[in-house]
């Protein structure tokens, strides 16, 4: 690989990825493999992305040795004329190459597991709600341009337009190592269409973002500190759900975490989907926790109150999208909009990086 890619090198264990392929193709041959349809789906899923990567990595090596080895013959023979077609395959390898870092920053422990992504609307009303409309059409727009599954386990309408909240949950593999650069608050400038005065408005949404933690993680939680109640769906199609109490939310009596579900008809499943959320959300609390323990033992502090926006979009007086933790930036407000993020994710998950070898 090119000597000005450290990174990669250090991130993409050949040996040790085709050992993650052996490993898997054992597990796949166990007689039992199939009794958990979830969890086999999840492993097959898991091998064929670390197979992917393998391919990937090859391919780029066989394309840096061909470019590598016209560059010799170019130099040895005098030959300028091949200078052009030089330029343009390292332009392309560079770039290919970039695209596959980005998948191989996505290497903690949870980075691979599903995300389960919140929005809630700051003060402001119709305009913040409105906002947070706007936010989940682009993080649904993002997720199906990647291929993923996008589900919505809660929803509350706004009173006139927008959501008051929603809860997503986004399948697959890497989801939640993407969208953890999108955790914070994001902050909207332009004229609202809600003030006949046509004045500009500022507003804020939250949008927090935690990996769906299964079973086979331990979080301790006890029966007695849960307060269960249940409900009947709302919101879009909600009526059409169910007509029996069969939304269920739970809240987590020590901790004050609570969480909802009303996206399916049987009150089980949603029992069932609203526990994996809060075990989800305890499980990160913790992290949390901890990670505040060691801010404060390297005398850290961080900002987390509710104007300390992670990024702003600004539609007037001119367009443009800023990321104040990286200072990327785009023009092109409508394509943001859209589900371009990636530049911004990018920029997100290559600052970590560089924060940790410091």
């Amino acid at each position: 690989m090119p000597k000005n890619y450290p990174t990669l090198g250090g991130l993409f264990d050949l040996d040790l990825k085709q050992e993650m392929i052996a490993n898997y193709e054992e597990k796949m041959a166990a007689p039992d493999f199939w009794d958990d349809n979830d969890k086999a789906q999840s492993l097959i899923s898991e091998l064929n992305a670390v197979k992917s990567s393998v391919d990937q990595y090859n391919i780029l090596q066989q394309e840096y040795d061909d470019a590598e080895m016209m560059a010799e013959l170019a130099e040895e023979e005098g030959d300028e004329s091949l200078a052009a077609e030089i330029g343009t395959s390292v332009a392309s390898l560079v770039k290919k190459l970039e695209d596959f870092e980005l998948q191989l920053l996505l290497n903690q422990p949870y980075d691979k597991m599903n995300a389960i992504l919140e929005l809630h609307p700051g003060a402001g009303g119709t305009e913040s709600q409105d906002w947070g409309q706007m936010l989940l059409r682009m993080y649904t727009r993002w997720a199906e341009k990647r291929g993923f599954k996008v589900e919505t386990l809660d929803y509350l309408p706004g009173d006139e337009a927008g959501i008051k909240s929603v809860t997503l949950l986004i399948k697959g593999y890497n989801a939640y190592g993407y969208l953890k650069a999108e955790k914070g608050v994001h902050r909207l400038v332009r004229i609202s269409p809600f003030d006949s005065s046509g004045r500009r408005h500022t507003s804020f949404v939250s949008c927090d973002v935690v990996p769906e933690i299964t079973d086979d993680v331990e979080v301790d939680i006890r029966t007695e500190d849960l307060k269960i109640d249940t409900y009947r769906a709302s919101g879009a199609g909600g009526q059409h759900i169910n007509t029996t109490d069969s939304a269920v939310r739970i809240t987590h009596l020590p901790t004050g975490v609570v969480v909802t579900c009303q996206n399916e008809r049987s009150q089980i499943k949603n029992r069932e989907q609203a526990m994996t959320m809060l075990r989800s959300k305890l499980y990160e609390r913790k992290l949390e926790e901890q990670r505040k323990e060691l801010d404060e033992i390297r005398g850290e502090q961080s900002d987390i109150a509710w104007g300390s926006q992670i990024r702003s979009y600004v539609f007037h007086p001119y367009s443009m999208v800023k990321d104040h933790r990286t200072s990327v930036e785009t023009g092109n407000v409508g394509a943001v909009m859209d589900g371009d993020l990636d530049a911004f994710i990018d920029g997100y998950l290559r600052s970590q990086i560089q924060s940790e070898v410091q």
